[in-house]
């Protein structure tokens, strides 16, 4: 598997989107150039997305037990402190290979795990819950795909960040479930909470704005990579020309 993460393709897939890039474009704030990236394990930036990792299943166990203040709680702790690693690592020069993999992990599991609870406990239809993780597959294999084959890398957008904050936010007002919400009452489809009659959590109309942007963002890191796939081709394809020139 690849994250994508704050810029890069590594393996296993981040925060919003695949990586892609090449070495005549601007290198963003937050990448790491290769050479300054070490093998260390234990460092502080480490520490903290293990730790961040660790409350992932306590906020599952909390909340299948009923816990929901406790859950919310670890939820938006593990969700809020998602800066904290890169820029720990960014700061203190220690940027590790084992952290460009655990911290976008933490993001992702977080995502899963968040729906995946959410919809045990019959807070989120199975549609919202189906169509985040079938993104996280499209852009897991994707980004898979075009850094085995093409080396090649989409830089992530800023809406892409947004978009996961505003799906967090909004898995955080549905664990807590309260206040309620009056519904629009525009429909009768209970696959569609806060649009029907019922009343629901305020936390939905977040998770609604996070997956247009999500659908927005994918839109734009496929349509980027399959323009980085044509650009390698077409390297490749004139560079054998020049060969077969050659000879």
């Amino acid at each position: 598997m690849i994250f994508a993460r704050h810029g890069e393709l590594i393996l296993v897939f981040s925060s919003g989107s695949w990586a892609m890039s090449d070495e005549k474009e601007k290198r963003p704030s937050w990448d790491t150039p290769e050479s300054e990236v070490t093998n260390r394990i234990f460092t502080a930036a480490n520490v903290v997305s293990f730790i961040r990792l660790c409350m992932v299943p306590v906020y599952l166990a909390l909340l299948l037990d009923g816990h929901d203040i406790l859950a919310t709680f670890i939820f938006a702790l593990a969700a809020s402190t998602d800066f904290i690693d890169g820029q720990l690592a960014r700061r203190t020069h220690t940027v590790s290979r084992l952290g460009r993999l655990l911290d976008p992990a933490v993001d992702r599991a977080l995502m899963v795990f968040g729906v995946v609870g959410l919809l045990l406990v019959g807070r989120l239809p199975v549609w919202i819950v189906a169509l985040v993780i079938a993104r996280d597959l499209l852009l897991i294999v994707g980004g898979a795909y075009l850094g085995a084959r093409y080396k090649a890398r989409v830089a992530v957008i800023f809406p892409g960040k947004v978009a996961t904050t505003l799906l967090f936010v909004g898995f955080a007002g549905l664990l807590l479930n309260w206040p309620l919400v009056a519904g629009l009452a525009v429909c009768d489809f209970a696959w569609l909470p806060g649009f029907n009659a019922e009343p629901c959590s305020w936390g939905i109309w977040f998770v609604y704005a996070g997956l247009i942007l999500c659908i927005y963002t994918t839109t734009v890191y496929v349509l980027r990579g399959i323009a980085a796939m044509n650009q390698v081709k077409a390297e490749r394809a004139a560079a054998k020309a020049q060969a077969a020139k050659a000879e």
